[in-house]
């Protein structure tokens, strides 16, 4: 079974592997030696900072959001602090960008569960920045209840 196993995966551009379909078992690929698995998962529970925004193209919609966490400590003289982290969320999946867009709204507690990625992004001037962002998989909402 294992051996099989082996034998499943086929490589493709760059470095990255597909499964093929169903069935399909390709006896000629050599697996690599070493197939390491790896986990990317975040979890971030906060509150909404403003209203997601539907941003890319037609072809490439994608909705936008920013959610603030908050980390408490206490100082040695006593005195409490708090600092605030922001953190951009974006959803591409069809049917969680619709949902999201019509219905979470700023100031509301959410949880996000996704992955983490870094890029570039280039602003209007033409300056690259650095972007680090939460690609959601999946967005929780949640109701006050006043």
């Amino acid at each position: 079974m294992m051996q099989q196993a082996r034998h499943i995966l086929k490589p493709v551009l760059n470095g990255f592997w597909t499964l093929p379909a169903r069935g399909v078992a390709n006896t000629t690929a050599t697996a690599p030696a070493k197939i390491e698995k790896t986990v990317n998962t975040v979890t971030i529970l906060g509150r909404v900072g403003a209203d997601p925004q539907l941003r890319g193209s037609v072809e490439h919609p994608v909705v936008t959001f920013s959610v603030a966490t908050h980390t408490n400590y206490k100082y040695e003289n006593g005195d409490w602090a708090q600092r605030t982290d922001w953190h951009r969320v974006v959803v591409f999946k069809p049917n969680l960008r619709e949902t999201v867009l019509e219905y979470l709204k700023k100031g509301q507690r959410t949880m996000v569960q996704g992955k983490i990625t870094y890029g570039e992004i280039t602003d209007q001037q033409g300056n690259q920045k650095t972007s680090t962002s939460i690609i959601a998989d999946d967005v929780l909402f949640f109701r006050d209840s006043n």
